[in-house]
């Protein structure tokens, strides 16, 4: 069985004239970021995949997980279609997954995968979901929502 964690980025700033790609992470966001980090760590991910916008990598970064973090340019404004081709592509000998993104495509990855469609997915959120299937076979319906959790 594999585990997904779909983690949306902490919480940023909206500074007037930056381009969304560069916004940073408020303060709040760093911290919400980093007890996101104690919550996921004890569950062993082995990887982080994340956008590479600067919010996103910075919730990757206070994560402070033991796993590599990898920076994927198509998480970016990505459908859950786009989100599950990536997902196919993990390498099969990765049992536990964080996958740092965006809204709405985080959500409604999660939403696709388990049919559960728990309205809030705000900022620092994020979705632990048991896999019934491989990387490489995930799809809609293969998942299960074992915990949600908002900051």
């Amino acid at each position: 069985m594999k585990t997904l964690i779909v983690l949306r980025h902490a919480k940023a700033e909206h500074i007037a004239g930056l381009a969304d790609r560069e916004r940073p992470l408020t303060a709040r966001g760093e911290r919400n970021a980093r007890e996101a980090g104690d919550l996921i760590r004890p569950l062993g991910p082995e990887l982080v995949v994340s956008s590479p916008s600067v919010r996103t990598r910075r919730t990757a970064e206070l994560l402070g997980l033991d796993a590599p973090i990898e920076f994927e340019r198509d998480i970016y404004e990505a459908y859950p279609d786009e989100l599950l081709a990536l997902l196919r592509r993990t390498e099969a000998e990765v049992g536990t997954l964080v996958l740092v993104g965006h809204n709405p495509g985080a959500h409604e990855l999660v939403v696709s995968l388990t049919g559960t469609d728990d309205d809030r997915f705000s900022p620092g959120s994020f979705a632990v979901i048991e896999l019934a299937a491989t990387w490489e076979d995930v799809a809609p319906g293969t998942g299960r929502l074992v915990r949600m959790h908002h900051p």
